[in-house]
């Protein structure tokens, strides 16, 4: 999962938050040398990347994409799942996303200090920048895809991506409304976390599928 989903699946724990959001930052066991409620979103971190990885849904997302993709698929579905958390925010959050996105600015504001120096930059970027506001479009979901084609070993297959995005948009949508109430489920099972769901309908266990 990409930064939104990881921040959302934090819960209203600010440390968490943070621990959390450096996940991809903080390698081994140097996750050891934090507070132990940022350690916990490390963990927690971890955890969610190896419940998406092994999810039977994500992986069929993924096939739209592997074509071009290949082993890339899964960063590219990532910040594409990102984009239809955006959309379908009022029914995970009764915050809007301006207001929630505020508030984590100043979360990130406040713990900057403890940032790893790697993430101080993106950080920065993040909130300047607004990121997030750039994911809820599928012209930005395009371009946050050329842009880390550019700077990483990232494959530059946006045109591919924007036709699949659009030819398979209703499937993953849904695909990404089933599997994200089960991350929910997992995280809170596992970790003790609030998360403000707003339809707590749709956590009911959908696994028979």
């Amino acid at each position: 999962m990409n930064y939104l989903a990881h921040i959302y699946l934090s819960g209203t724990d600010e440390a968490v938050v943070i621990g959390n959001f450096i996940g991809d930052y903080v390698k081994g066991r140097d996750y050891l040398m934090y507070p132990p409620n940022i350690r916990k979103g490390l963990v927690l971190h971890r955890k969610i990347d190896w419940f998406t990885d092994t999810n039977r849904i994500v992986q069929q997302s993924k096939k739209y994409f592997a074509p071009k993709y290949h082993k890339w698929a899964g960063i590219a579905i990532d910040i594409i799942y990102d984009h239809f958390l955006i959309k379908n925010w009022s029914k995970f959050c009764a915050v809007s996303l301006d207001e929630y996105k505020e508030d984590i600015f100043d979360v990130l504001r406040k713990y900057y200090p403890v940032l790893p120096e790697r993430v101080k930059y993106m950080a920065s970027s993040f909130i300047k920048n607004d990121w997030l506001g750039i994911y809820s479009t599928q012209e930005g979901i395009v371009s946050v895809l050329y842009t880390m084609s550019l700077r990483t070993p990232f494959p530059d297959e946006s045109i591919f991506a924007a036709e699949i995005l659009r030819k398979y948009y209703v499937q993953i949508d849904s695909e990404f409304m089933t599997y994200f109430p089960e991350l929910i489920r997992f995280c809170t099972e596992n970790f003790e976390l609030s998360i403000p769901v707003a339809d707590k309908n749709m956590l009911s266990d959908k696994r028979k599928m």
